[in-house]
Parts: structure tokens; C-alpha cells; sequence
């Protein structure tokens, strides 16, 4: 059964590069983009799993998104859970009035923020895979932890078919509570980081650990409570501030990618510390996820990655 929503996003809007910050590599099956439409597979306690296609006419000063959904479900549980999810992965919410102020008053910052004018900070649509996502790319290239992610997602992940072939959600802590270290190990993981994404399943499943405590916190009390989690340091726990929770003021400053990134976008040629970083970005004070955002896109663009530049209807 196919059903269908419309969604107007908070302007400027581009799905485009939105999606390009969730995927952030071209093999990522689970986010998936062929140049126009947006596919992933969504599973939640309670509804079969199904996938969602957005697609954006418009433009970006006046967008509109059409979502098809495919399920089997009740249509107005799965056009409720597919917009909460969409509002997570697309930030189509979110209103970046005051970050544009503050780039037109900057003459580096005006240039980044109008070349990707449209772009919204994503978020992962749950706390578990915002922290499988960190823990799976701890110390490793950004190529091979997607590649592993996409791995636990063929191997544990809820299963959609269609025409087009069989697509997997990301797994839910129930999908993978129980799965077999040795096999995680046999994919690529770590006997640690094997031990670190079965253990926080668990603990979920169990009751023992709800994440969903985290979003009422302070940053500093947020930070202390993640790395008592075992595997959980201090990058990791940034990247759950910012591509979990949204808190876009956080750059999580011991990403090597997004280190590089800033010193290059500076012009900078030694190596930066923590601390360096942390003072670097006071004059965007409150938006150092947006500038870890922009540069990534940045990044993505150099690589080729974005090969249209521009928006629907523009030109």
C-alpha cells in the first residue's frame, strides 16, 4: 500500500545537500540518494518497517517536499512516525534565521554559509544509532565506518523489497541485543567496539540505560553521564550532542576530518589542539556545528561529491 504526505520545511531548504550530510559517502545504503529523490527504510516498535522517498520541488527560498510512503501499516501511524523522522534527518523544523545574521556580518563565514544557503543541520532518528554511528567510526576513516554501518544494517537491520531490491532499516536496540560478537568481528568490527554496540542493546532493551534522560541535560552534565558509557570518550559524546541531541553550537573538536577541515578553511598550517579549536571558533560563538556542517559539505563538494550545485529551480 502506497501513501503520501506533503511537508513544507522552515526556508531555505535543500534536500540535496541536507541528504549529503546524513550519507556522507556515495555506497551509504541506508541513506540513499539517485540525484532527486531521498530513500530509507524506517522501523519502530509497533509498525512493520517501510521506506519513505522524499523528493523537493521548489525552490529553496520556497520549498515543498513530497513523501511517499510504502506499508503495509495504518496510514496515519506511518505518515506520524515517517514526519517525526523526517523532522530528525532533515531538520525541516528548524529555522537558521540567526546563523545567517551572524554570516552576513562575517565576511569567511558569508561565503561558506551562502554557497550551501539551504542546507539544515540533520540529526540521526535515534539515540542508538547516533552512538553506533560514533563508536562505529572511532578511529577509522569516515569510507570504513560507513561501510560497517551499512554491514550491521544488511546483517541486523528490519528488511523492505520492492522492485528496485531489498533494503534494510538501521537496527533497532531489539535487532541487535542478542547478535553474536564473533560475527560482528567477522564484518570488521573490534572485539571492542563489537562488545561496546551489544552491550549498549542490551542495556536498553533491559531498561537499564534510557538515553532519552540525556535531552534535559546541560552540555557538561550530558558530556559527564555519555562517557560513563563504556566506549563513550570525549569525541564520541560530542558527536551524540550534535548529530543526536541537535545542538548545533557543539564542534566536536577531536574529529580529525573536521580538524582538517577547519585548518584548511583557515589557512592555517600547524597541526591544532583542542583548545586551539575551541578558541578559534569564538566568533561564531553558538555555532560551531554549523561550521562543522558547512565544512563537511565543503569537503564533500572538493571531492566531487556534490555534483549540482545548485538548488531546484535555480539556477
Amino acid at each position: 500500500m502506497h501513501t503520501t504526505l506533503e511537508l513544507r520545511p522552515v526556508p531555505p531548504f535543500r534536500l540535496d545537500l541536507t541528504v549529503w550530510a546524513i550519507r556522507r559517502r556515495p555506497d551509504n545504503t541506508i541513506d540513499r540518494w539517485d540525484g532527486q529523490t531521498y530513500r530509507r527504510v524506517l522501523a519502530t516498535d509497533g509498525l512493520p518497517p517501510f521506506e519513505v522517498a522524499v523528493s523537493q520541488t521548489g525552490t529553496a527560498e520556497a520549498p515543498h517536499l513530497n513523501v511517499a510512503l510504502s506499508t503495509s501499516a495504518d496510514s496515519d501511524e506511518a505518515q506520524a512516525h515517517a514526519t517525526r523522522a523526517l523532522q530528525y534527518l532533515l531538520g525541516i523544523n528548524l529555522s537558521l534565521e540567526e546563523f545567517y545574521r551572524l554570516a552576513d556580518g562575517d565576511e569567511r563565514l558569508r561565503s561558506l554559509a551562502g554557497r550551501f544557503r539551504g542546507f539544515k543541520p540533520p540529526r540521526f532518528p535515534s539515540h542508538f544509532e547516533t552512538l553506533v554511528n560514533a563508536i562505529s567510526c572511532q578511529q577509522l576513516s569516515l569510507n570504513v565506518g560507513i561501510r560497517l554501518l551499512c554491514l550491521l544494517a544488511a546483517r541486523y537491520g528490519p528488511a523492505v523489497s520492492g522492485d528496485e531490491g531489498t533494503f534494510h532499516a538501521f537496527p533497532r536496540p531489539r535487532d541487535v541485543a542478542q547478535a553474536d560478537v564473533d560475527e560482528l568481528r567477522q564484518m570488521g568490527f573490534s572485539y571492542s567496539k563489537a562488545r561496546y554496540i551489544t552491550g549498549l542493546a542490551q542495556a536498553i532493551v533491559s531498561g537499564q540505560l534510557d538515553l532519552r534522560e540525556l535531552e534535559d541535560l546541560e552540555d557538561e552534565a550530558a558530556l559527564t553521564r555519555l562517557t560513563q558509557l563504556k566506549g563513550v570518550g570525549r569525541w564520541t559524546a560530542e558527536y551524540f550532542l550534535l548529530r543526536g541531541l541537535g545542538r548545533t553550537h557543539v564542534f566536536p573538536a577531536d574529529d580529525a576530518g573536521a580538524r582538517n577541515n577547519l585548518q584548511q578553511w583557515l589557512g592555517l598550517r600547524a597541526p591544532m589542539s583542542y583548545e586551539k579549536i575551541q578558541r578559534t571558533l569564538e566568533p561564531w560563538q553558538g555555532f560551531g556545528g554549523m561550521v562543522f556542517f558547512h565544512l563537511l559539505l565543503k569537503s564533500l563538494d572538493e571531492k566531487g561529491l556534490l555534483p549540482n550545485i545548485h538548488g531546484p529551480g535555480e539556477s
